[in-house]
Order: structure tokens, then sequence, then C-alpha cells
């Protein structure tokens, strides 16, 4: 069986020390992560190696039913495995939920590069489990960093 994978990359006008630290605030963390219309919650916040964060992330009420955890929410545990600043983040992030199709650990590793133009962003995702589509992680990861490229770029 081969792994199931999602990649997306963005090039963000800021350095990598600020595009790393907003990974690392809890306060702006809940700003620019939940994607589209979504919004968002932090429950606990610890910053550190075999730390990590429980987050929710809220449907639009127009768009009810869609919930992995309940009817508008996306519930996840992350767990910091590796942090480099301000380089590279590596996370086990796991779905709250009873769907046996969403369970199990995926791993997103975060890469900033410096790049001429300020700072080059690549969400790698491994390990997605079976009920979450490579397509649909894609696309909620690219509009998880376009608000992330508005949150930092001109800060």
């Amino acid at each position: 069986m081969t792994d199931r994978i999602s990649r997306t990359s963005r090039t963000i006008r800021a350095k990598p020390d600020r595009i790393y630290a907003a990974f690392l605030d809890p306060d702006q963390l809940v700003r620019w992560l939940p994607p589209g219309g979504m919004t968002g919650r932090i429950h606990a916040f610890d910053g550190r190696v075999s730390g990590g964060y429980r987050m929710s992330l809220y449907y639009p009420s127009s768009e009810g039913g869609q919930g992995k955890t309940a009817e508008n929410e996306d519930q996840v545990e992350v767990r910091f495995t590796a942090l480099e600043p301000p380089h590279r983040i590596v996370e086990a992030v796991t779905f709250v939920t009873e769907d046996a199709a969403l369970k199990g650990e995926m791993t997103m590793t975060v890469t900033i590069e410096p790049a001429r133009e300020g700072s080059h962003v690549t969400l790698h995702f491994i390990h997605l489990p079976p009920g979450l589509s490579p397509e649909a992680n894609d696309e909620g990861a690219r509009l998880s960093l376009e608000q992330l490229a508005r949150a930092v770029e001109g800060d």
C-alpha cells in the first residue's frame, strides 16, 4: 500500500522567523490556520517539543453537517515532534472523531526556506487517513497558506 501524501507550497513576503513565529503563537495560529470561511478556537497550547495544541475548526453555519468531530466542527490534537527555528516544524496531527476513516496520526512537516521575495513555505503531509482525500487536504492547506501570507506580509 502506498502512503497517502499531500504537499502544498507558497512564497510569502516575510522573513522565516516571522513565519515560524506565526506557527507557534496561539493567537496568530487561530487567525490564519482555519481555511476558507472557517473560524478557530485553541483549547490548549504548549509550544515545546512533545507539547502541542488542541484546536477546533468551525464551518460556517451555512455549510452544516460537514464536521469530522461534530456537525460543524473539526477538532484536532497536534503534538510537536520537532521544532527547528526558524526553518522546520514537524507535527503529529490526529482528528478527534468517531469516524474510523478519519482516525490515525498524520504527520505535517513545515519547511520555511529563505527566498529572494521572502520565504518559501511548504506543508508536506504523510499518512493521511483514508477518509481525507489528498486533493481536499491540498485545498485546505492552500487556503491556510493564503491566510498566513495575509497575516505576516507587511508586518
